[in-house]
């Protein structure tokens, strides 16, 4: 697969093709490059690593909806090869932009649920661009009821710009599918564990986002609303979307800082995209763990321990009037 580069990428690119140049040179003249070839790994490499550690926020957006970026199901498939993916909301519909089932991660059975974005034009138009209808999150919710009855952990994959606000998402109850998910997710009696793999995008995110641990990939974004939508409401100027980004303080790095997520996954140098295999694995070895820790808890110290996660966040003043 062609990856697609961004702006600030374009001297990375440059590197690359001179490495390829050099390695077709070695291979056509039957010559020995294999100084110049080491010489000019060493730079990309440091080209790489400097790139990618002084990004924007607003780069990191970019990052976090590369076009190439691994979705659910890439995950899915490297954690759980035995992946079983159920259906419907027993309601009205399938709710095809969230993906769930049962699989097995190294001997321990968990309850996958993903939300997928797709990657061609018919797939995109089938999970609706990965923003999910109230019939997907209500299956998502039927499914952590069946997680619950079995005493087996959710792991929750979130990549979505937000919820669907069509006419027809909004007359089958969004609002609700999305409160109703809060408000169960914050009492089921099994370990959830929230991982944000690209955009988390406001209450659509959130609604999949109540969990023990909440993980967020190196270069993902999570907050209330886009930089895009940020910019249309305070500045009604989509050339402020940098400025509204830096605002929204969306990054790993910064929801590490304010106690809303609790770890960073590391991801290969350049993003998840680079080696979709090695950010899977990465991400085995810390769910791993997190849901090793997890297990040594009571259903009522893992509900315990959820809400009061959720209630500690923030920070208010009360100011006292004079008489």
């Amino acid at each position: 697969m062609t990856i697609a580069f961004l702006d600030f990428e374009k001297r990375i690119l440059e590197l690359e093709n001179k490495l390829d140049e050099l390695r077709s040179l070695s291979k056509l003249q039957d010559a020995d490059f294999s100084s110049e070839i080491r010489k000019m790994r060493k730079k990309l490499k440091q080209v790489k690593m400097e790139t990618f550690s002084r990004l924007s926020r607003w780069q990191k957006t970019q990052l976090a909806r590369h076009p190439a970026r691994p979705y659910a199901i890439d995950y899915i498939k490297e954690l759980a090869p035995d992946f079983v993916e159920l259906q419907g909301d027993r309601l009205f519909g399938v709710g095809p932009s969230i993906v769930a089932g049962f699989g097995t991660m190294e001997s321990r059975s968990v309850m996958f649920i993903g939300i997928q974005k797709g990657r061609d034009i018919k797939e995109k138009m089938y999970r609706n661009f990965g923003m999910p209808h109230p019939e997907g999150y209500r299956k998502a919710l039927r499914l952590m009821k069946l997680a619950e009855k079995f005493s087996k952990p959710v792991v929750t994959l979130l990549d979505t710009p937000g919820a669907y606000p069509g006419i027809g998402a909004e007359e089958r109850g969004q609002a609700e599918a999305v409160a109703r998910n809060l408000m169960e997710m914050a009492a089921l009696r099994v370990p959830i564990v929230c991982v944000i793999t690209g955009e988390g995008g406001s209450g659509g995110a959130l609604a999949l986002g109540v969990g023990n641990r909440v993980l967020m990939f190196e270069h993902s974004v999570y907050s209330v609303i886009s930089p895009e939508g940020c910019a249309a409401i305070l500045w009604k100027d989509q050339s402020k979307v940098e400025e509204a980004a830096e605002a929204l303080a969306l990054t790993s790095r910064d929801l590490l800082e304010n106690k809303i997520i609790d770890e960073i996954v590391r991801e290969p140098v350049g993003g998840a995209h680079r080696n979709p295999m090695l950010a899977a694995h990465v991400l085995k070895r810390v769910l791993r763990r997190t849901l090793g820790e997890l297990s040594a808890l009571s259903p009522e110290e893992i509900v315990g321990q959820r809400r009061k996660k959720f209630r500690d966040m923030g920070v208010f003043f009360e100011q006292l009037q004079e008489k």
